[in-house]
């Protein structure tokens, strides 16, 4: 979560933690997280849904994305 949040990196991740690393202690990757809460997935499928995200030009800054199989929730911080 440092080095992301000094290299300006988006996190891209499966690890639920990382909302309880944003709200509870405070650390805000500007760049955002997107958290995928895929249960059942091809290895393949992140990376579709990721261009998905990406056509649609939803903001990732200042934001934890939360994508699972039917929604794709934002929650700025």
């Amino acid at each position: 979560m440092k080095f992301a949040i000094k290299e300006n990196f988006t996190i891209l991740t499966h690890d639920s933690d990382y909302g309880e690393l944003i709200f509870k202690y405070g650390y805000k990757p500007k760049a955002g997280v997107i958290y995928f809460r895929l249960f059942e997935f091809e290895p393949l499928d992140p990376g579709k849904i990721l261009l998905e995200l990406i056509g649609k030009r939803l903001p990732f800054e200042n934001c934890l994305t939360v994508v699972d199989e039917k929604t794709i929730r934002q929650r700025s911080f």
